[in-house]
């Protein structure tokens, strides 16, 4: 039976923190956040601008918890995670402030939840569910209602602020991870919004067309415009380049119905371009040549 040297089990140790969630064990790895330490050992905690390819934002304040020796509630995901820390989860305090959060939010988000392309996938609509949200609690905060157009104008895509939430998911991808910049939060108060510069429509703007906001807003201010609920999905490879970006492709009466990045693949790790995310309208076009 082989054993491990004793340095490489001092090694392990120190690579490892141990803290008590709920009354439980957790093992994180060092470095880790609290909200990642608890999602990793199957414990729910709310969350709308977490995303682990992203920064910590701390942004929506739903992930909040307690932690026995600190003042107040804390953002779980901005919060690193200690060795001895015992954090509390769902608490009347914790579950207080969340509900608050979620009907605040909610209140700005104005959108047809039925008609909505997101309803089937829509984390807001999760959340306001594992609360217990009721549509009266929402009603008695909305006085009014700030209407703001729908923009139409890119090919792929629609953009509808009134079902923003101000994440900032989508900027932070654009300024992260494509490193383009194309978006950002203006104005300020009741008034703030995601907006191109000089707050133009987006194919006007730089915006490079890659889909990545569009692939992780949490609610329906971003949808593809042609894509469905798929009945299967396929894995493989994207046809373009030479960079082989692993794709899964939506399949719905024998028609492409939806493109996904794959999170594993090794060379892009979930993101995609432009023509891997919606060039594939050529699949089913009718001059396409199907046989030699």
């Amino acid at each position: 039976m082989s054993t491990i040297p004793p340095n490489k089990v001092k090694e392990t140790r120190m690579d490892v923190v141990r803290l008590t969630v709920n009354g439980h064990q957790v093992v994180a790895k060092k470095g880790a956040t609290v909200l990642e330490a608890a999602l990793g050992s199957g414990i729910y905690i709310p969350t709308l601008c977490y995303d682990p390819d992203l920064k910590p934002y701390g942004g929506c304040r739903l992930c909040i918890v307690e932690i026995e020796g600190m003042r107040g509630l804390v953002s779980s995901c901005t919060t690193p995670a200690t060795d001895g820390m015992v954090v509390y989860t769902d608490t009347p305090k914790v579950d207080q402030s969340r509900r608050i959060t979620m009907e605040l939010i909610s209140a700005n988000h104005n959108g047809d939840c039925l008609a909505c392309a997101k309803n089937q996938d829509c984390e807001l609509l999760e959340i306001a569910r594992y609360l217990g949200i009721e549509q009266e609690h929402i009603d008695r905060l909305r006085k009014s209602v700030q209407l703001l157009p729908v923009d139409t104008s890119h090919p792929a895509f629609i953009r509808d602020l009134n079902k923003c939430i101000l994440c900032a998911k989508c900027v932070r991808v654009c300024q992260e991870i494509v490193c383009h910049d194309a978006i950002d939060i203006a104005f300020r108060g009741n008034s703030a919004r995601i907006a191109t510069f000089g707050d133009k429509p987006i194919v006007e703007s730089i915006c490079k067309s890659c889909g990545e906001c569009v692939a992780r807003c949490p609610t329906g201010a971003l949808v593809p415009k042609w894509e469905k609920p798929p009945t299967e999905e396929v894995k493989t490879i994207c046809p373009y380049c030479g960079v082989g970006c692993s794709i899964y492709l939506g399949v719905r009466d024998n028609k492409i119905v939806s493109v996904r990045g794959d999170p594993e693949g090794p060379t892009n790790k979930g993101t995609l371009c432009v023509k891997g995310r919606w060039g594939y309208d050529f699949i089913s076009h009718p001059e396409r040549l199907t046989t030699l």
